[in-house]
């Protein structure tokens, strides 16, 4: 896949709000989707990449300023 095939917009949202957002959403995609989380909240960048190694998901990297991809790995 290439690309993200969903993107969550959580910019005005503080951490954790965009962690649990996408936590309630990447369940429901399947396997090797990828979510691309617009947040503004400057937690967001350390947030979103410690729950992919918690939750064993696999972290893109920042492609755009306040952009995260993440790719469900299962």
């Amino acid at each position: 896949m290439t690309g993200p095939v969903e993107v969550l917009d959580c910019r005005g949202q503080r951490c954790p709000l965009p962690v649990i957002h996408l936590a309630r959403r990447l369940p429901e995609l399947p396997v090797g989707a990828v979510v691309r989380v617009l947040a503004d909240d400057p937690a967001a960048a350390n947030d979103i990449p410690a729950w992919c190694r918690l939750r064993e998901q696999e972290y893109l990297g920042s492609p755009a300023t306040h952009a995260y991809e993440v790719r469900r790995s299962g």
